[in-house]
């Protein structure tokens, strides 16, 4: 049976961007965004909703992907793994919208599934989100929008700390901790319809003798349903299983990872675990639990690797400055 994700509630007390982060959980924010002007709309009806995104549309081209009927809405792969179940391209925002308009009118079962993802919402509709400030988050974090109709995306993980708000319609989230990773028969990393690799088997697929670690990796599954005006909060590489529910919905999400310093940009953790490959996949077992030991050690291990060393010798061990960054970079590169 899934666990509720824990909710926060602006009644009970100012909410913060270090308190979700501090809490290294998923947390769901009710009501954070009921006041934005859209999420009215949306609940007054989606094409009062959809006139307003037309209104701002400037005709840049988004990435939308095409899925037919038989795919159920789910964005995958083809039976062998050789592709995707689904076609890209690249439309504007009121195209998509039109298509989104066409698909509801038809029977359930014969329309397609349509997803236009992680649109830059500054650069297709400049000015919407005037009136909706985020004031969790830094200006500088910029909101992106997806906008869909019945589409699943399964289980995948994110690099950065993600805050996502419902802003029409409505999305049933089932998060696993990063540790189940082992349980959600994962496909290729270097070849996936998201920016990370995705889970294969559908969610409740517990019965399928392919996949017998799935029942134990929803056995310690989050689930929330969303609608509009709430907002969740997703810790890096927490896997999430994504469901839009209605014929029109859409959603704002946040995606930032915290500088160590100011100027700092991280490096995604996802160039690290390709080079990691690389450099450790193929050795002896022995050999890759000598490196595990030293990545413990010098990463992972919360303890100070290097606190028997002077504070000015500690070298790259040090806390990470522009400087430490310069001299990390200048040895990777040589």
């Amino acid at each position: 049976m899934s666990i509720a994700i824990e909710e926060v509630r602006a009644a009970d007390g100012p909410i913060t961007r270090q308190a979700l982060i501090d809490g290294a959980r998923p947390r769901v924010l009710r009501g954070i965004c009921r006041d934005w002007p859209m999420v009215a709309l949306a609940r007054g009806s989606d094409s009062a909703f959809a006139r307003e995104l037309a209104h701002h549309d400037n005709a840049t081209p988004v990435d939308a992907l095409l899925m037919p009927p038989e795919a159920l809405g789910v964005v995958g792969y083809n039976a062998d793994l050789s592709g995707f179940n689904y076609r890209h391209f690249r439309v504007t925002v009121t195209q998509v919208l039109e298509r989104l308009a066409a698909y509801s009118r038809q029977e359930e079962g014969e329309a397609g599934g349509v997803a236009m993802q992680s649109a830059l919402v500054a650069q297709c509709l400049p000015g919407l989100m005037d009136a909706h400030p985020m004031p969790l988050l830094d200006a500088d974090v910029q909101p992106r929008l997806w906008i869909g109709n019945r589409v699943t995306t399964p289980a995948h993980f994110d690099t950065s700390h993600n805050l996502a708000v419902v802003v029409c319609g409505r999305r049933r989230f089932t998060l696993m901790p990063p540790e189940q990773v082992r349980n959600l028969y994962v496909g290729p990393l270097d070849r996936a319809p998201t920016a990370a690799a995705i889970s294969l088997p559908p969610i409740d697929a517990v019965d399928d003798p392919r996949y017998p670690r799935l029942g134990e990796a929803l056995a310690h599954a989050q689930v929330a349903e969303l609608e509009p005006g709430d907002a969740i909060y997703i810790p890096p590489v927490w896997w999430h299983h994504v469901a839009s529910l209605e014929r029109l919905n859409a959603l704002i999400n946040y995606w930032w990872r915290p500088p160590a310093f100011p100027g700092h940009v991280p490096e995604p953790g996802l160039d690290a675990l390709m080079h990691c490959l690389l450099a450790f996949r193929s050795l002896p077992r022995a050999e890759r639990e000598a490196w595990r030991t030293l990545l413990d050690h010098y990463v992972f291990d919360d303890a100070d690797p290097a606190a028997h060393l002077p504070a000015d010798r500690r070298g790259v061990l040090g806390p990470l400055t522009a400087d430490v960054e310069a001299r990390l970079r200048s040895l990777i590169q040589r």
